[in-house]
């Protein structure tokens, strides 16, 4: 039997082990120095018996992984690795989980969230406040892309974001996806420069639709609980722009060809881009932004440079000081940057279909406040069918992501 002495905290607790058949059950987290320390000093014969002392500080760990073992240093004849797996089961990691750190990273989460609605709402105020007074939307979206790039340039060259190694091949697949992500940034632009920036994040919502369809043409299929998702979207878009007071044609159509845009970038991205997974999500971004600006901004000047400066000295005049519509431009194209690298940041830390339902909500909330900071009229039933919108993109989001987790656990049990 084995028997222990306790005796005050300031000396040792002494094991007395007369019986060789029994032993310790020690579990994978007491130290190595420890378990080797007991080995080596208890290879006891038959007749023997041996000691092992513990100071107070062992003593307190060990009585913390009561829970993993029978009883405190109980004899046992059950085999050692029984316990061992015990302990593995209970943390998996193998490490020490703080108890802190759900709370931690719950925490973190909603910061990266609450940053990337932030910057979102922020961009949009002041994109459209730019726009209200002057109105030229490829100078404005060329800006934006040059911020961005400029910004890029200076974390690659701080060491502050890790540069990506670039060969003539990653450029080469990279041009496709950067024209997309040009068509689909500055017909947003366009289409925030006609109509309320409301509609446009309305419209905006039907990207899954145009998503569904070009990836079926191209060879996808989807279950039927992805195709019935998508119809609230259209219901809902199609009551929007009906009763939608700031309604215009070419702010309908910019939001309509964004969605193309954005959607054959993404598709295009993952045919072409594959292959050179080692640059992360950030700094393909990155990349996609400074292409776009060598895209965007020559057609810019054609398109409408020789309006430029007339209408700078009309929008100095109408906001009356030179700084505010400084001010205004510039935060206007570094919240563009910034909301975007915050969803690649979040994209990150969560799943696919959390990111799917915040981006959601994020529309949500971008055009309850630009309604709230514009003043904009909105109909009943312009309302209505905001709602029925995005509802059908929640549903489109949840489909989706049980679709994918179908395929996957299909291919494993293939």
């Amino acid at each position: 039997m084995l028997s222990s002495n306790v005796v005050p905290s300031s000396s040792p607790l002494t094991f007395t082990k007369p019986n060789p058949h029994f032993f310790i059950n020690a579990s994978p987290h007491l130290k190595p120095n420890l378990l080797t320390r007991f080995r080596t000093q208890h290879r006891a014969t038959p007749l023997q018996s041996s000691k092992l002392s513990f100071t107070p500080n062992q003593i307190q760990h060990l009585r913390s992984l009561n829970g993993l073992l029978p009883h405190p240093f109980e004899p046992s004849s059950k085999p050692r690795h029984q316990f061992v797996k015990a302990a593995s089961e209970a943390n998996p990691e193998g490490e020490n989980v703080a108890p802190g750190e759900p709370k931690s990273k719950n925490l973190k989460l909603g910061l990266v969230f609450g940053l990337w609605y932030f910057q979102n709402i922020v961009f949009n105020i002041y994109n459209k406040k730019v726009l209200n007074i002057f109105p030229f939307p490829w100078l404005l979206a060329s800006f934006q892309l040059l911020v961005g790039s400029i910004w890029m340039l200076v974390l690659w060259s701080s060491k502050l974001q890790p540069c990506p190694k670039i060969s003539k091949p990653f450029i080469v697949a990279l041009l496709g996806p950067a024209l997309f992500h040009t068509i689909g940034h500055i017909s947003a632009c366009v289409s925030f420069s006609k109509v309320a920036v409301s509609f446009t994040h309305v419209i905006k919502s039907a990207e899954p639709v145009f998503s569904v369809v070009f990836s079926s043409v191209l060879g996808d299929k989807y279950p039927i609980q992805v195709w019935l998702s998508i119809l609230p979207i259209v219901l809902g878009c199609s009551l929007a722009a009906v009763t939608e007071v700031s309604f215009n044609v070419q702010g309908l159509w910019g939001a309509l060809i964004s969605n193309v845009g954005f959607v054959l970038r993404n598709i295009y991205s993952k045919k072409s881009l594959q292959n050179f997974k080692e640059v992360d999500g950030l700094n393909l971004y990155g990349w996609i932004t400074i292409v776009s600006f060598l895209y965007l901004f020559p057609v810019a000047i054609f398109v409408e440079g020789s309006q430029w400066v007339p209408g700078y000295y009309k929008a100095i005049e109408a906001i009356g000081k030179t700084s505010t519509f400084y001010i205004w431009v510039l935060l206007s194209g570094v919240f563009y940057h910034l909301y975007n690298q915050s969803s690649y940041q979040a994209l990150d830390e969560i799943s696919p279909l959390t990111f799917s339902v915040g981006n959601t909500m994020k529309r949500v909330v971008v055009i309850v406040s630009t309604v709230l900071v514009f003043r904009n009229p909105v109909r009943p039933l312009n309302a209505l069918g905001s709602a029925i919108a995005i509802l059908g993109t929640f549903l489109y989001s949840q489909a989706t992501s049980k679709n994918k987790e179908k395929r996957i656990e299909g291919e494993k049990s293939s």
